[in-house]
């Protein structure tokens, strides 16, 4: 069965990026990402609304964390400390040393290759220092910038779930993709 430690927390470097811990001062950041109709569009979860709301995403993050259950990373330019989005590894399956990788970011952000840059490290990570075989994606299959990204790291669509998923009033679709560790990473 997979084992998890997350202590202590592991920073990560990328040619452009530092990917750090969220915390409280990532606040500002956070509310705005998580509080934007259209950063949110494919997410299905609701809009935070306030500050409180912000923290308690940020306190829900550190319990994972806490718990070596999942990780989150702030991703930051190098030399800069503002949060520009969010990467992590989330529902963890340790019996079949497969987790699901998530990321979004601030709007402003998109389009710079910055995502696609943090999924490379993060899986470098997550194959090579969490000892997972498998990594899965699952997204909406209207976000075709998120489609995009997974493929050029290497992922394949493995399905296409058929209303899977109940959010605000109607039922949604959902396209998984993974990715399997190679025994040359």
């Amino acid at each position: 069965m997979l084992e998890l430690n997350f202590t202590p927390f592991p920073e990560l470097e990328t040619e452009r990026l530092f990917l750090r811990r969220v915390n409280n001062n990532d606040i500002k950041e956070v509310l705005l990402m998580r509080s934007n109709p259209e950063t949110m569009k494919y997410i299905p979860r609701p809009l935070l609304t306030n500050d409180e709301e912000a923290l308690a995403h940020i306190a829900l993050l550190d319990s994972g964390i806490e718990k070596n259950e999942s990780i989150n990373w702030a991703i930051t330019f190098k030399g800069e400390n503002k949060l520009l989005g969010i990467i992590g590894f989330y529902r963890t399956k340790f019996e079949d040393f497969r987790s699901e990788i998530g990321y979004m970011l601030l709007s402003e952000n998109h389009g710079k290759g910055i995502a696609s840059e943090a999924v490379e490290r993060a899986l470098d990570y997550g194959f090579n220092e969490m000892n997972l075989h498998s990594v899965e994606a699952i997204i909406d299959p209207r976000n075709s910038a998120s489609e995009r990204v997974l493929q050029k790291n290497g992922f394949v669509k493995e399905g296409h779930l058929k209303e899977d998923t109940y959010f605000n009033g109607e039922f949604l679709d959902s396209v998984i993709y993974s990715k399997i560790k190679k025994a040359d990473l």
